[in-house]
């Protein structure tokens, strides 16, 4: 803080001691002593209130972020089953739909099947007739 040498210190008793006289000086060391060490306690009490209200405010924001973690972990699982439950509707919807559009393929190929026979059928009896003629 400061920067007090020897010499400093000497000058500065030998100015004490001038200004005060020798019989005031020991009583003048002992309350600046004193004042020194109730400053020093002062000082220390302050940076103890400081660092608790640290401490307290520290704690209310853990406990805020902690709330605030637990708040959307909740909402991100709540929008996941929701989510979940959508897919897998969907999902039954397009089985289901896949399903009706095979039996309509299915049904499609056996009704072209049965008209190629019966074109076939008719090119036979045709063709029979055209042998038949000749």
């Amino acid at each position: 803080m400061f920067d007090v040498g020897m010499p400093e210190l000497i000058v500065i008793f030998i100015v004490a001691l001038l200004v005060f006289g020798p019989k005031k000086l020991p009583e003048l060391g002992r309350t600046i002593g004193k004042g020194l060490g109730e400053l020093k306690k002062a000082m220390q009490d302050v940076k103890d209130s400081v660092e608790e209200e640290f401490k307290e405010s520290t704690s209310d924001i853990r406990n805020a972020v902690t709330d605030v973690k637990r708040q959307i972990e909740s909402e991100v699982k709540t929008t996941g089953e929701t989510l979940g439950g959508a897919v897998d509707e969907v999902k039954k919807q397009v089985e289901a739909e896949s399903g009706n559009i095979q039996k309509t393929l299915e049904g499609a190929k056996k009704s072209a099947e049965t008209e190629e026979s019966e074109a076939e059928n008719i090119v036979k009896t045709s063709d029979d007739s055209s042998e038949k003629q000749s």
